[in-house]
């Protein structure tokens, strides 16, 4: 089993940077794929990065340029966030996938102000 907590949500104004933690019970290391999502009002949840446990990066295309996932190499994966807009306004999940099962985290919340 893993327990996720997410931080470093918050509100910033366009143009603005953030960087989320997800602190996982588990190193990052031992879990298969972690990866982080977001979900805006009304709208269906979107995989944004994830790594695998060999280190393997993706970035989807549509934040590859302003969107970067990194670990400490011990229990916490970031996302760091630059130029962010008003439509980067979600809730940003990790989440952890094992073989059988996933875990989510309760969430942080990004607000995008003009």
């Amino acid at each position: 089993q893993v327990q996720l907590v997410e931080s470093g949500g918050g509100s910033v104004q366009v143009g603005g940077s953030l960087r989320l933690s997800c602190v996982a019970s588990r190193k990052v290391e031992s879990i298969p794929v972690m990866e982080w999502y977001r979900q805006a009002p009304g709208k269906q949840r979107e995989l944004l990065a994830g790594i695998t446990n060999t280190r393997a990066i993706t970035i989807e295309d549509f934040v590859k340029d302003r969107f970067t996932l990194s670990t400490d190499n011990a229990n916490t994966m970031f996302l760091e966030m630059n130029g962010l807009r008003p439509e980067d306004t979600a809730i940003y999940y990790c989440v952890a996938r094992e073989v059988l099962r996933s875990y989510w985290g309760q969430g942080t919340q990004v607000t995008v102000s003009i």
